[in-house]
């Protein structure tokens, strides 16, 4: 992949819209094709879209939106695997003046269904798989998505053809900072999805905290194999965008074909979730040397626990940077200036950021302590969509009337204000009357050689009225049935007390969301399911 110099011969035409207060995503498309019309800005296994491509297109899709009916503040959602078009689709439903609503693959159809109708979304787009998947429940709703269904089939199906009849110039559509960017459904780790909703001005303030944080510029190439509904995802593809960078996107997580992008594409950034590198690490084509071009790897979604940390540092000559973040607007790095002596640690908030901890009874928590962290951002979402009690529950305001929002995660610091993730507040097990932190046990848990993923859960109990349970991905599949028991045995020899786990099962793989965060609550449903299928 060639990146030329990109110097106009002449100065193209001023963008029909562009607010020098501050631009918005959708502006920065424009100004990227103005300037470097012929550089790369987004490639899949299949193409690559220059920047002056991506504009054409976008605006193609934009102006189409308008003659659907789609006006500033409807809802246009996005189901479709991982390809060039999503970007064009995503660049071009903000041009249009939507809110763009990504929708996770993995959602089942009763789930899509209710995203559709609590969005209002107004447009679809998809791929046949997915329209496949929707067709019988769409009906049950007759007035869902009145501006129909776009279906992405190839260069020369149904969206290629209605792109290719739309105009391609800027379209007159001016929004707003204070105009809604997107609503994210949240993963569904602890509860039914809520719709994040966010500000135009908000999101691209992320981006730019995001972009400097993990230290990005003109020349980066950055990979991206998560799905793009994912705000991990968007991470990687917005940050090339905001310095005119390429992102190469791919459709799905091979560890092999990840290694050879990076050697063959010279890659300079990654920002993957823990479970990613740890494959990675354990791939049998990785070396050091594949990997020498990357300049920064930020790792994020869930703990990158201090054994996995110090193996990517190991193994990869460069910034090793890990970030602690909410969907709904907060951030955390730990930059590798500041990472020895402390690796456990997720770092201090970046600009604009601020946190404090609170105890079980909202009083704040001095530092050396642990506690609920609660956050304030610049960039934090407006609120969940239509769930205003959910926004005020969220939210809680200080002895000084200063708004704060509870994140869900229990946190501790150390005498320099450093941040260190224990554990979701809903993941705690209560054990005697004592708090019993998972994350705690799952630490030293992946110390041992046999261990390739472990997460760790509360199961009733008779006694204590829940003790742990560790449920097992073996490094070396196949191992015998005593396997188990000396797992067991060895963490408990290594853990506090109150901390001895009562059984180790060992499964296949662990269900996890895009953003690789393990989904115990599925883990507690299958062993309520397996506790009572063992019941005489």
């Amino acid at each position: 992949m060639n990146i030329p110099g990109n110097t106009p011969a002449t100065p193209p035409a001023m963008p029909d819209r562009f607010d020098f207060a501050g631009p918005l995503l959708p502006d920065y498309v424009r100004l990227n094709a103005r300037w470097y019309p012929a550089k790369p800005a987004v490639a899949d296994e299949e193409a690559t879209l220059t920047w002056g491509a991506l504009d054409e297109r976008s605006n193609a899709v934009a102006n189409g939106l308008r003659a659907l009916g789609v006006r500033n503040g409807d809802s246009v959602a996005i189901l479709l695997e991982n390809c060039v078009e999503y970007v064009e689709m995503l660049y071009g439903a903000w041009k249009a003046g939507a809110v763009v609503v990504p929708l996770n693959l993995a959602v089942p159809e009763g789930g899509l269904l209710m995203m559709l109708q609590d969005a209002a979304v107004r447009v679809l787009f998809c791929s046949p798989a997915q329209q496949l998947r929707l067709a019988a429940r769409l009906g049950e709703v007759p007035a869902l998505l009145p501006g129909g269904v776009l279906v992405h089939d190839g260069a020369a199906g149904g969206y290629a053809r209605w792109r290719g009849q739309q105009d391609t110039g800027q379209p007159a559509v001016t929004i707003g900072d204070d105009e809604p960017c997107n609503i994210i459904y949240s993963s569904g780790t602890t509860a039914l999805p809520k719709g994040i909703k966010h500000l135009h001005r908000r999101r691209v303030q992320s981006i730019y905290e995001l972009a400097m944080a993990h230290r990005y510029h003109y020349g980066a190439i950055s990979i991206c194999p998560i799905g793009l509904y994912s705000n991990v995802a968007w991470g990687s593809l917005m940050c090339s965008l905001i310095v005119g960078g390429t992102c190469l996107i791919r459709r799905q997580f091979d560890p092999a074909a990840w290694i050879g992008d990076v050697e063959r594409h010279r890659v300079t950034h990654a920002m993957m979730v823990p479970i990613m590198f740890q494959r990675i690490l354990d791939a049998p084509n990785f070396r050091p040397a594949a990997v020498k071009s990357v300049q920064a790897v930020l790792s994020g979604g869930s703990p990158l626990f201090e054994g996995l940390k110090r193996r990517v540092m190991e193994n990869f000559s460069c910034a090793v940077i890990e970030l602690y973040g909410l969907t709904e607007g907060f951030m955390t790095t730990l930059q590798p200036e500041e990472a020895e002596g402390r690796l456990a640690s997720v770092g201090k908030p970046v600009r604009g950021n601020d946190y404090i901890l609170l105890d079980d009874n909202d009083r704040e928590v001095p530092w050396g302590g642990a506690g609920e962290i609660c956050a304030r951002s610049v960039h934090w979402m407006i609120g969940y969509h239509n769930r205003p009690d959910a926004t005020r529950e969220a939210m809680f305001i200080d002895s000084r009337g200063i708004q704060w929002m509870r994140s869900g995660d229990i946190g501790r610091t150390d005498e320099d204000g450093y941040l260190y993730i224990i554990d979701r507040k809903k993941d705690m097990v209560l054990s005697g009357g004592q708090n019993i932190y998972p994350a705690d046990i799952e630490a030293v848990m992946v110390e041992h050689p046999l261990v390739g993923e472990v997460a760790v859960i509360g199961v009733p109990d008779e006694r204590w009225g829940e003790s742990p349970v560790a449920i097992v991905v073996l490094r070396a599949p196949g191992a015998g049935g005593e396997v188990a028991g000396e797992i067991r045995d060895w963490t408990n020899q290594r853990v506090g007390k109150r901390q001895r786990i009562r059984e180790v099962h060992i499964v296949a793989t662990l269900p996890r969301n895009p953003n690789g965060k393990v989904l115990k609550r599925e883990l507690r449903k299958a062993w309520v399911a397996r506790a009572g299928a063992a019941s005489p």
